[in-house]
């Protein structure tokens, strides 16, 4: 018996969008890494954007930046996961569960693994930020979720790629502008952080669905 089929976390109608973007976006984690490899300043870049905003974030909006970082730190992360993965069990979806802390857990490891190898600083040689963790977290599950979603709702081309970038881009940017906001992490810094959980997470999903392609053609 086949039994019934699996339906996969990366969604046939994405996988060349999104193998195109995930190659595009490992480019950019890869230049920016060479440009900024042991550097502890901002480069040109990053003093474009920090020196309009650098004195604007006061209160109301320093506490919104401050509950944004939270939700990258390990308890605020671990709270997302695990409500994700609870949301996934409920639904009778454990593969859809595995690839939430597959996908988000591979994301976190490859920038930590970077920022050893990049050696970029800020505020000192012990805080390591390129590229950032915290926007490769956010942006890292909000692409799980949506692929899930435009796999459950059944999305074609069009919408579930304008779905993934629209879930990627606003976690991204809402976690870049607090880490920028707070000093935590320069522009380009946020960058790499998002172009790595937009490289891993397609490449995550795709690695799965293989794997469970070769499981089922082994009990057959």
């Amino acid at each position: 018996m086949t039994g019934r089929p699996v339906p996969a976390v990366l969604p046939s109608s994405l996988r060349a969008w999104l193998g195109l973007i995930a190659a595009l976006a490992a480019l950019v984690v890869v230049v920016l890494g060479v440009l900024y490899a042991g550097h502890d300043e901002p480069g040109m870049a990053d003093r474009w954007i920090i020196r309009p905003t650098a004195d604007s974030v006061g209160p109301p909006w320093r506490r919104v930046a401050l509950a944004m970082d939270f939700l990258g730190e390990p308890a605020g992360s671990a709270t997302l996961v695990v409500a994700t993965v609870t949301g996934c069990l409920l639904l009778r979806r454990p593969r859809a569960a595995m690839f939430v802390v597959a996908g988000v857990g591979i994301t976190v490891g490859s920038a930590t693994l970077l920022k050893s190898l990049v050696g970029r600083t800020i505020h000192g040689d012990d805080n390591l930020s390129y590229p950032s963790g915290h926007t490769a977290f956010l942006t890292a599950l909000a692409l799980v979720v949506a692929l899930l979603a435009t796999g459950r709702l059944g999305l074609g081309r069009t919408a579930g790629t304008s779905l993934v970038l629209a879930a990627a881009l606003v976690a991204g940017a809402a976690m870049g502008w607090a880490q920028v906001a707070l000093g935590a992490h320069y522009p380009t810094d946020v960058l790499g952080g998002w172009c790595t959980a937009l490289a891993v997470i397609p490449a995550t999903a795709w690695l799965a669905d293989r794997l469970v392609d070769a499981g089922r053609r082994v009990r057959r």
